[in-house]
């Protein structure tokens, strides 16, 4: 699954995966050695993330239900949290995929 951003027209994933059962959405990124350029991963429905037991820090896009960004979380650390109590889900993404894309908050969000 390709995800872009509609706003800056920029793609932010080309290799998306979806997190959208119990067990997905529990094991996340935990246990991955990194992820790739290119890469994401959709958790939905999720307001908060964690990246307790990670090796690698990520950036993470809050979205509402109408798929605009609500909140931003560049290069969250390892051992970290991150909510926003608007969310109706989130995007995980590597470090420095949010600036390279030029995303920011009341950006739309597409999925293809």
């Amino acid at each position: 699954m390709i995800i872009y951003n509609n706003t800056q027209k920029t793609q932010i994933a080309e290799k998306a995966k979806i997190a959208d059962n119990f067990f997905s959405r529990l094991k996340g990124l935990l246990g991955t050695d990194s992820l790739e350029k290119g890469a994401a991963l959709v958790i939905r429905p999720c307001n908060s993330v964690h990246t307790i037991g990670m090796k690698y820090p990520i950036d993470v896009l809050f979205l509402d239900k109408y798929d605009k960004v609500v909140k931003i979380v560049s290069n969250l650390q390892s051992s970290k949290f991150a909510f926003c109590g608007k969310a109706s889900y989130v995007i995980e993404l590597p470090s420095g995929t949010v600036q390279k894309s030029g995303t920011i908050g009341g950006d739309m969000i597409a999925f293809s």
